[in-house]
């Protein structure tokens, strides 16, 4: 070996960890989770990552399914690369199955090398629903509330619910509306098993925004559903989690926010069909990383909707969080000889 010449490297061991490594930990630290989660965007919107589109894989005989890729970069004191494969398959609950499924991998930044594959479907809806309450304070200006309404009482709504009750967020009632009433009614006995009084199932979407200022909407909507903008006629913060619900009259209404412009405003989201209806993005008023930094404000009088798109980043750098604990902890399974020297 010349001077120049590095000793060859240790190849890296890949490890596993499984859902339940990941919630154990989500746990017991939603606050810390919510943290980073806002550490993560302001990384993002410094310019430390890359994040490319997502990637769409459809299927001609399940329309209503699909794939998604997510890779991305993230810098600063995360410095970790990764891609989340994420299915979202709605006729599985008829199955007796969750409708996603989903697996994260993390890459080492200076080899390359895989250093963990995770199971994600907790990750993604912990991230999501960090996100979700970190745009409700942002927006809100605090952790109190008069009502919250909530349209979709599925997995989502639940990772939300845990992550508003263990930051101890304060309101007087909570609406409830799904299609399935059955559904509906399960996420309200959840709820008054917590000890939240003042809980009802409504008969209609409507019913989740009357008087309700935080309305959360959670639904696997494919297209707009909610078209009368009266609805925001009281200014709610409306964390419009699912994307596609929102006509873009209600769009227009309001005073809108998003993760990131470019992600957001595609693939036929509410905020793309406004731009398609208006023929630009002005009605776009900034992102969280902006309401962060207090370099845009909600206006009060005005309906404020949170649009996030879910970046990639995110599912990084809850993954490494929760990695690098569980690893720390000596948990999670290590494949030792998952690369050997047939990789050589």
């Amino acid at each position: 070996m010349t001077d120049t010449q590095a000793a060859p490297l240790t190849l890296p061991q890949l490890r596993v960890l499984t859902g339940e490594d990941v919630l154990r930990h989500v746990d017991a630290n939603r606050a810390t989770c919510v943290d980073v989660v806002r550490r993560a965007y302001v990384t993002h919107a410094a310019g430390h990552s890359v994040n490319p589109e997502s990637a769409f894989l459809r299927f001609p005989q399940r329309p209503n399914s699909r794939i998604i890729s997510l890779p991305a970069y993230l810098g600063g004191e995360f410095e970790v690369a990764g891609i989340k494969w994420i299915a979202s398959f709605p006729d599985n609950p008829a199955r007796g199955i969750p409708r996603a499924s989903a697996v994260l991998l993390l890459n080492d930044t200076e080899t390359g090398y895989p250093i963990v594959a995770m199971e994600s479907s907790v990750v993604s809806a912990s991230r999501t629903a960090a996100s979700a309450v970190l745009g409700a304070e942002a927006l809100v200006g605090g952790r109190r509330v008069k009502r919250i309404g909530l349209v979709g009482a599925g997995l989502i709504g639940g990772h939300v619910w845990k992550f508003l009750r263990d930051l101890k967020w304060q309101f007087d009632g909570f609406r409830i509306f799904d299609l399935s009433r059955a559904h509906a009614e399960r996420f309200a006995a959840t709820l008054t098993a917590d000890g939240v009084e003042d809980v009802q199932v409504v008969d209609e979407a409507a019913g989740a925004f009357t008087d309700c200022d935080l309305v959360i909407l959670t639904t696997v909507a494919g297209e707009p559903h909610l078209t009368d903008p009266g609805l925001l006629a009281h200014a709610p913060v409306v964390l419009h989690l699912s994307l596609r619900d929102l006509a873009p009259e209600l769009v227009l209404a309001a005073q809108n926010f998003t993760d990131d412009i470019d992600h957001a405003v595609r693939e036929r989201t509410s905020l793309h069909l406004a731009e398609q209806q208006v023929g630009h993005r002005d009605f776009v008023h900034g992102t969280i990383a902006d309401l962060l930094a207090g370099t845009v404000v909600r206006d009060p009088g005005r309906a404020a909707v949170f649009s996030p798109f879910g970046l990639g980043i995110l599912d990084l750098a809850v993954g490494k969080w929760v990695h690098d604990a569980v690893v720390a902890a000596g948990g999670g399974q290590p494949v030792p000889d998952f690369y050997g020297e047939a990789v050589r």
